[in-house]
């Protein structure tokens, strides 16, 4: 039985909450990932952020949203310019990740991880020990298992992953 510690990606790239959305999609380009987990200071997962996180929050966006239910909250008059500076785009990963997050543990199997994806509809699921984040499972990560012909235990790429 194929378990997450046995198809996980071991080398997690993270974030904090306080982490600038910019900071944020660097880390995604320099290397090479669509997600990463969002984690407090003891390395617990508190969300997740990935790129359709950032771009679905890009600044024309927002600012069209926000015009919209402004022009209600004002109903006629003029808002203070602080008011409506202090209403600019999400700038920090907390104002962007989805949270909860959906989480394994390295024991959970293969099927479990692959149900979790698609009941909730998400690409990937943090792996925890101890309450932090140890790896991550992506449905890429379980194609590769799928695809292998051989038990994890038999190939010469069995054991985590590193990236």
């Amino acid at each position: 039985m194929t378990q997450a510690r046995d198809i996980m990606t071991t080398d997690v790239v993270s974030a904090r909450a306080e982490t600038s959305t910019r900071d944020v999609a660097r880390m995604l380009l320099q290397n090479g990932i669509s997600a990463v987990p969002v984690v407090d200071p003891a390395g617990a997962p508190i969300g997740m952020v990935s790129e359709g996180d950032l771009i679905s929050r890009s600044e024309a966006a927002w600012a069209a949203r926000r015009d919209w239910w402004l022009a209600l909250l004002a109903e006629g008059t003029g808002l203070h310019p602080e008011f409506l500076a202090s209403m600019r785009a999400p700038q920090i990963a907390r104002d962007v990740m989805v949270a909860p997050v959906v989480t394994v543990t390295e024991s959970t199997d293969a099927h479990e991880i692959a149900r979790l994806l698609t009941e909730h509809r998400i690409k990937r699921v943090p792996v925890l020990r101890d309450g932090k984040v140890v790896g991550i499972v992506s449905r890429a990560d379980l194609l590769r298992a799928m695809a292998s012909d051989r038990p994890a235990a038999e190939r010469d790429d069995a054991g985590p992953r590193r990236r």
